[in-house]
């Protein structure tokens, strides 16, 4: 998400620092330019984004090693309790991918189940453009998703404590009674494409990195763990608290289905918002705000 909260109309009341203004009135009238992203906020986000690629793609060459998802603690070819599959059978046309969602299976041949060309057919889960490597190796696969997801680790840790310190989680992640109250209002915009640029972040932007940063970060993190035997070993308890391995599993797997929709709609509210603007706060930290916005002095202070 990157749009920012409405504000107060013209005429209702002056604006304080952390509230959002309305849009100029006069075409081309800029508002002042302030620092909003500090280098930790900017390194880990450039940072995550590289490594949330990697283990995406990783992640399903992983995966299609079993393409199929369970809840509980049991799991294999012979049984039939799959709330998710994707594979290949041979049909009166000829072989087609399928896909089978709690039962109800659909036609996915080109993409799921069966991809490339109709000649060199690949009957694997995910097609082979999707994963890394682009051809079938499990052990290359684990290697890259391992070593990726523990730099992914370290720059939530690092991400953590510089929020804390620079009050940057209490700031702008956490919700208010304000943005609780605010939170319908700032929806309706967004759907409307009304979006206003001011010094903080808006509701439902704090809403969405809330989800984010602090429960599927997390989440992804620790379902990761407990599919580890290594782990089980020294966190016995860690695969109860998920109902099992496979429970973990499909977890993790819809923790990252989710993960790519935020990515989604993240770089459409950029695109939607001004995109020239949301990069260059997330490169130098400047973001330029509405016209009539307060200067803050510590801006100056904050950059040093």
């Amino acid at each position: 998400m990157s749009s920012e909260a409405v504000a107060p109309e013209a005429g209702q009341g002056t604006a304080s620092p952390g509230d959002a203004v309305p849009i100029a009135s006069r075409r081309g009238e800029k508002g002042p330019l302030v620092y909003r992203q500090s280098i930790f906020t900017r390194l880990t986000h450039w940072v995550w984004a590289v490594a949330l690629f990697f283990l995406l793609l990783s992640g399903l060459q992983i995966w299609n090693a079993h393409p199929a998802l369970y809840i509980g603690q049991e799991s294999g070819f012979e049984y039939d309790n799959a709330i998710l599959r994707i594979g290949a059978e041979n049909t009166p046309e000829g072989p087609r991918g399928f896909t089978t969602v709690f039962g109800h299976k659909f036609d996915t041949t080109g993409l799921l189940g069966m991809s490339g060309p109709p000649e060199r057919p690949n009957y694997v889960g995910f097609p082979s453009w999707s994963t890394i490597p682009s051809f079938r190796d499990l052990a290359t696969g684990r290697v890259v998703h391992f070593f990726v997801g523990w730099i992914f680790v370290a720059t939530l840790a690092v991400w953590l404590l510089a929020s804390l310190v620079n009050r940057h989680l209490w700031r702008d992640i956490i919700l208010k009674p304000r943005d609780l109250r605010d939170l319908p209002r700032d929806l309706w915009d967004h759907l409307r494409l009304r979006f206003r640029h001011g010094r903080s972040y808006s509701p439902l932007q704090k809403l969405s990195y809330f989800v984010v940063l602090v429960i599927l970060f997390p989440t992804i993190i620790l379902t990761g763990l407990a599919m580890s035997p290594g782990m089980n070993a020294a966190w016995p308890w860690l695969i109860d608290i998920f109902g099992g391995r496979q429970t973990a599993r499909t977890i993790h797997f819809i923790v990252m289905v989710l993960l790519v929709l935020f990515f989604v709609v993240h770089v459409a509210m950029v695109v939607a918002a001004g995109p020239l603007n949301e990069l260059r706060s997330m490169i130098t930290g400047y973001y330029r705000t509405s016209p009539g916005t307060p200067p803050d002095p510590t801006d100056r202070e904050k950059a040093t």
